[in-house]
């Protein structure tokens, strides 16, 4: 019964070295991926870098801000707790609600400066 029990062990023990080696080169082999990917982004940095240096970046920008804003947007829409009918119906309220006070304004401005009395 000893030698059994010994036999067992020897091989659990021998398991458990061949597990530790494979997890063991495992980890090198992640870890040269890794290393290899952050040199090849940091290579691809800074080429980019170098392509867009000096350049006027407004129009990338403007069209960055405007597609986080439409997929801000879509996602509200995805999410919302509300039926799309009732979004809509609250997205058209709030526009007519807008465009009444963009007009009211815009008419008591243009009476105001037609009258003379802008400033009094």
């Amino acid at each position: 019964m000893n030698k059994l029990l010994k036999s067992v062990l020897k091989t659990v023990v021998y398991l458990l070295e061949q597990t530790e080696s494979v997890a063991e080169e495992m980890r090198d082999r992640v870890a040269d991926g890794v290393d290899h990917a952050s040199d090849r982004v940091s290579d691809l940095r800074d080429q980019a870098r170098d392509m867009y240096a000096g350049e006027d970046h407004t129009l990338r920008n403007v069209l960055t801000f405007a597609a986080g804003v439409g997929i801000g947007i879509g996602a509200a829409i995805l999410l919302a707790p509300a039926s799309g009918e009732e979004i809509r119906g609250q997205i058209g309220d709030k526009v007519q609600d807008i465009g009444d006070r963009v007009r009211e304004r815009f008419s008591s401005a243009s009476s105001r400066a037609s009258t003379g009395t802008e400033g009094m």
